[in-house]
């Protein structure tokens, strides 16, 4: 059972650290996007 248990919060852990990853870069293109529209603007 505590097997069990661990085996599920690693699973938890690591599907909460790939969505974290894929937002952070996610953002990053945002970002160097709204930087060359910035860059156009001016």
């Amino acid at each position: 059972m505590a097997d069990n248990y661990i085996e599920r919060q690693y699973e938890q852990y690591e599907a909460r650290k790939a969505a974290w990853e894929k937002a952070r870069k996610l953002g990053k293109k945002k970002v160097k996007a709204l930087r060359q529209k910035v860059k156009k603007a001016e």
